[in-house]
């Protein structure tokens, strides 16, 4: 067993990020490692979630991932709230929102841009912390952090409750810092990657982060991530030194998703060639599928981004309403539909469930150790 396995408890290495306690609790149960996205949750809704997952999880390994930016602006301001961050939103944002939603026929509520009552801004680190100070008082079996080094206390918390402690880096630099951080698995994801992600392709981060920590004299396993969808990909990372996959992507077209039946549909649909890096949801680049509302932040004469954590305040609510528009049946809308996903999404041709995807990953990783043993016997 590697030292990856025996930190997550599992024999097969495929870790399953999703926002959806259900594919979480049906990937650990058919053998990977699932791990729960928090980021959007209360703390009273995640001791929901993470109650339920224990009880259909069967006793097997999961984790948790939350997301602490390492550098965002306001973040000092300690009284920062939804609210008061929300009055700070420029009119000429405001104004291209409400504009773009209403030329597809959609309509905004006047409040839409108000900010939640006595909510925190998004991604604000210290609910962070709150979320995984909830996370320790079930059976977890992994802390992850995106966007930079893990702060000093999350570490901390990892180290006094006997869990290993994730940190995703996109660049040889940035896993260097992880591993002098006391980080103890680094997730080397590439740009294929949905959601925030850099610039360098997975095959050639990968075994530039797998060498460069040998060279620095580090043990620290590392998981590939990044447009990795099938078994094959999978049995390719490991032979580039990585321990085992970090997947997300994957399991946005299995029925136990989070994502709407609209967006399911359109990245069954969607080619390796629609997806794009827009600041245009959160306000850093990140890698989505590429529709109206991207195109539209991108094209000559539209507003500039807000930085994060303020894009989200006008993001959320406007694709929010756009989803609820397209649902109700709503073609114009449709055409703004849109969410985190990577590059791999061309591999997706059909909608499978959470245990058919970890199947055919193992079945798949199998076929293609046991084909490349044969060259070596040949």
């Amino acid at each position: 067993m590697s030292k990856l396995q025996d930190m997550l408890q599992v024999t097969f290495p495929l870790v399953a990020f999703s926002h959806c306690r259900d594919v979480v609790a049906a990937v650990s149960r058919a053998g990977g490692f699932g791990v729960l996205g928090a980021t959007a949750f209360s703390p009273e809704q995640l001791e929901l979630e993470m109650a339920w997952i224990d009880a259909h999880v069967d006793g097997k390994p999961y984790g948790l991932d939350v997301l602490i930016p390492e550098n965002m602006p306001l973040k000092a301001e300690s009284e920062l709230t939804s609210q008061s961050l929300a009055l700070r939103i420029p009119d000429a944002q405001k104004t291209f929102v409400r504009e773009l939603l209403a030329s597809h026929d959609v309509e905004l509520r006047a409040e839409a841009f108000s900010g939640r009552a006595g909510a925190p801004p998004p991604f604000w680190p210290e609910q962070s912390i709150k979320l995984l100070e909830v996370a320790f008082r079930h059976p977890i079996k992994l802390i992850a952090n995106a966007l930079g080094v893990p702060p000093p206390e999350m570490i901390e918390m990892g180290r006094a409750h006997g869990v290993p402690v994730a940190a995703l880096a996109g660049a040889k630099e940035h896993a260097l810092r992880l591993a002098k951080a006391g980080v103890d698995i680094i997730v080397a994801q590439g740009s294929e990657a949905g959601g925030h992600c850099g610039e360098v392709s997975t095959l050639v981060l990968v075994p530039e982060v797998v060498r460069a920590l040998k060279a620095a004299g580090s043990d620290c396993p590392v998981l590939a991530a990044g447009g990795i969808m099938t078994g094959q990909q999978m049995a390719g990372c490991m032979a580039m030194g990585a321990a085992g996959v970090w997947t997300g992507s994957v399991w946005l077209a299995t029925p136990e998703s989070e994502v709407s039946e609209i967006f399911r549909d359109k990245l069954v649909q969607a080619g390796s060639r629609d997806t794009i890096r827009s600041k245009g949801r959160t306000g850093k680049y990140a890698r989505q599928l590429q529709s109206d509302w991207t195109k539209a932040w991108e094209r000559e004469g539209s507003p500039d981004t807000l930085p994060m954590p303020m894009q989200s305040l006008i993001s959320e609510p406007a694709l929010k309403a756009v989803d609820q528009a397209a649902a109700a049946g709503n073609d114009e809308a449709r055409k703004l539909v849109t969410y985190f996903v990577g590059q791999g999404v061309g591999l997706t041709t059909s909608v499978r469930s959470s245990r058919a995807v970890v199947n055919d990953f193992m079945e798949e990783f199998a076929e293609s150790v046991a084909e490349m043993s044969t060259w070596l016997d040949g």
